[in-house]
Formats: structure tokens, sequence, C-alpha cells
């Protein structure tokens, strides 16, 4: 897809109700995870994300990382660039400085188009607040060696090829799971990350063919 015609269907979408859970259940792990019993909404920890679209020879391009295996539980995993919201901080900004951290992206130049529905992260804790940017060039990028093992830049339109979308089963915790995800070549997305992306690329019009 062109940059140009993407970055105008979500400037036009943000304007309407966004799909949500709708969107969001169509990668969701099944069964989904839920809050333990007992547990306090009070306990919930902010997060922020940032998926940033630009273009590469006028073609949507999207940033996302792969995360280092150091880092716990989701270490290795594919996800957006975005941390813990720092006290004071609005989700845009906690969004825009973490991936200035983690892949050293220029600030300057990125025009927020809005917030996504935030998701929330049982396993770990977190309230995800997806932040939608867009950026007329392509921004050079260099990963944090503590946190980010590599840069993807994801073409758009390899995410809305159908051949990309299938699911897997896998056993977590002694439990077992069907996994739908993105995958591309050696890099699989799935879990959060996956239905942040299918939200947004709902916003510019795909729909899953398996469930039309």
């Amino acid at each position: 897809m062109l940059f140009t015609d993407v970055v105008d269907r979500l400037d036009a979408a943000f304007q309407r109700e966004l799909p949500g859970a709708r969107a969001h259940a169509v990668l969701a792990p099944v069964p989904r995870r839920d809050w333990p019993p007992g547990f306090s909404p009070a306990r919930v920890r902010r997060a922020a994300g940032l998926l940033l679209i630009f273009p590469v020879d006028d073609r949507a391009h999207l940033v996302l990382t792969v995360r280092a295996d150091t880092l716990g539980r989701h270490g290795g995993q594919v996800s957006l660039p975005g941390g813990v919201v720092e006290p004071g901080e609005t989700y845009e900004q906690a969004a825009l400085r973490e991936a200035h951290e983690e892949i050293g992206l220029p600030l300057e130049g990125i025009r927020v188009v809005g917030a996504l529905t935030p998701i929330d992260i049982p396993v770990s804790g977190f309230r995800l607040h997806p932040i939608v940017g867009v950026q007329d060039t392509r921004p050079a990028l260099t990963p944090a060696d503590d946190e980010v093992a590599r840069i993807l830049e994801v073409d758009v339109d390899a995410l809305i090829d159908p051949s990309c979308l299938r699911a897997t089963e896998r056993e977590r915790d002694g439990r077992m799971f069907t996994i739908p995800g993105f995958h591309l070549g050696r890099d699989e997305i799935w879990g959060a990350t996956a239905m942040v992306l299918a939200e947004c690329l709902a916003l510019i019009g795909w729909t899953d063919e398996r469930h039309t």
C-alpha cells in the first residue's frame, strides 16, 4: 500500500469509533488469558508503545523490535518500541520517549495520528496503550544494545498478505494455546503486538479472510 494512502485512511479512521476488541479477537490467543482471581485493577501497570508508519520507496512500512533474550518473560519476542509510563507522562510522551531510547528514533517530524484501544497483558501485569505515529521519511534507527536484538522494518503489504497469517499450537505454563500470528520469514508476531497490528490494519481496510 502507498504510504500516502495509509496515512489518509488512518486520519479518517481515527475520526470514527475504533473496532477495539472485535479487531483484537482476530489475533488473540485461544483461550485468552485473564487477570488472576482477586487481582486488583489498581495493580495494573501502565505502558505505552509506538506504532510508527513511514515510507520506503513510497510503500508503507512500520517499525517493530525483537526484544533481547535477556529481557525476562517477553525476551526474544517481537514487540512495539515501548515501555512503562513514567509519573507525569502522557501515553504519547511515553511512547515517543521509549522509541527514542530503544531504537534511537529522532522525534522531529513525527506526527501522532491517534491512540488505539488499550490491551491488557495479564502475564506481565501491564495495560498497553498503543500510539500511532507517521513520519514522511524513513528514519535512521539504532537498537539499544541492552534491550533490542534487532529492528524490523515491516512492509504493510507483507502483513496483509493472507499467506502471512497462520496459527500454531503452543504450551505455556502447562496449558495448550492456539496462537494466531503474522509470520514473516524467521519472525513470528503474536500476542499483544499482533492484536495491536490487527486493529491498526483494520483501520486501513484489512480483513482476515478466514472470517469472511
